[in-house]
């Protein structure tokens, strides 16, 4: 295999795919690696951990078509560093060559027939407005839990209502949801669980597209975004029942400015080490930001707020605080509460297609 191509090309082509390579253990070596076919000037570039797979195809200036598998990081940190410019890439049976300018590179490669082929799966393609889904996925993913021993939760619920779609996210101490109206992927009353791993791939390649073209099957999903293909294994289970979560009546509601709820949370924090509650103290005077660490102080601001309903002291995890107010679509938003110990829930005053709720954290 041979081509050449400017740096730009080659270094968006090798870190989109390797997104999608193993980083972790496994008993597949190959999978560590990122995939090369050249047909012509058509490069073919996937990655893949058998699970999720991203295939990129770039235009270059092919010279000899062929087959071969390179080390995903490595070569993807190799051509972020080149200087910009030509790059040419040379693949044999000793090896990789990647040259630019005074710099080259040799890199062993992996054996190409062990790499998986994935066939997309089958049923129809839908066509979204990626800013919609874009606006979605950055509200809701990072609601969605890490922690791989609880697979249900690491993924983002995606279900059909009455008027559009609807994404919902939890790792069971906040949940995130939005709702797109209009938006029509499933059939009525049908939902799938798609790993949010591959979704943040996705949210990460919607800014500068106009489109996002959506393939559901049984078992798999493809997203489409330019010349970009994200190939996920759907996750099977039954969600937990997200609309039991959400409260019915929130007797206490706070209306304040998310810019200076959020400035001066970033202030407080500073005292709230290894994730110390941040208490919200809410009465007829507004609100008051308190944060307590023992053996090395304490911060305290006031904000000026709206308030409705009972004084009201109620702590919070501030990190997921933060991350709920931050993605709030309002620059104006509502903070509704019960109690000290149950749910919370944060709406924008006028956008109603959002929710964010957290649990509180009990405190002395």
């Amino acid at each position: 295999m041979k081509f050449r191509c400017e740096r730009d090309v080659l270094d968006r082509a090798l870190s989109t795919a390797s997104r999608a390579a193993a980083t972790r253990g496994t008993s597949h070596q190959v999978f560590s690696g990122i995939h090369l076919h050249l047909a012509g000037d058509a490069l073919s570039v996937t990655g893949s951990d058998g699970d999720l797979t991203v295939r990129v195809v770039a235009e270059v200036g092919g010279q000899e078509d062929g087959v071969a598998v390179m080390p995903a990081k490595l070569a993807a940190d190799i051509a972020r560093a080149l200087d910009s410019g030509q790059v040419e890439v040379e693949i044999g049976d000793d090896g990789a060559s990647i040259g630019s300018g005074r710099s080259n590179f040799s890199l062993r490669t992996l054996a190409s027939e062990e790499f998986p082929r994935f066939e997309p799966p089958a049923g129809d393609e839908v066509t979204l407005s990626a800013a919609g889904v874009a606006a979605a996925l950055d509200q809701v993913v990072s609601a969605a839990s890490g922690d791989d021993s609880r697979p249900i939760l690491t993924g983002v619920l995606l279900a059909a209502e009455d008027d559009g779609l609807r994404f919902v996210a939890t790792d069971s101490y906040r949940l995130a949801m939005r709702d797109l109206p209009g938006t029509s992927v499933l059939g009525r009353d049908q939902t799938v669980l798609v790993p949010s791993r591959a979704l943040d791939v996705v949210g990460r390649l919607l800014g500068d597209a106009n489109d996002l073209v959506v393939c559901l099957g049984e078992r798999e999903a493809i997203f489409t975004v330019g010349d970009v293909q994200i190939v996920t294994r759907l996750i099977e289970g039954e969600y937990p029942n997200y609309r039991g979560l959400i409260p019915d009546d929130h007797p206490n509601s706070l209306i304040v400015a998310r810019d200076d709820i959020l400035d001066a949370l970033r202030r407080v924090r500073l005292l709230a080490t290894d994730n110390t509650p941040v208490r919200l103290a809410m009465g007829a005077d507004g609100l008051e930001l308190i944060a307590i660490t023992q053996d090395i102080g304490q911060a305290q601001e006031t904000v000026d707020a709206t308030y409705e309903g009972e004084d009201l002291t109620v702590a919070f995890n501030p990190t997921y605080l933060i991350q709920g107010l931050e993605v709030c679509p309002d620059e104006e938003l509502r903070l509704e509460t019960c109690d000290a110990l149950k749910p919370a829930v944060i709406r924008g005053t006028e956008d109603e297609d959002f929710l964010y709720l957290l649990m509180p954290v009990r405190v002395s």
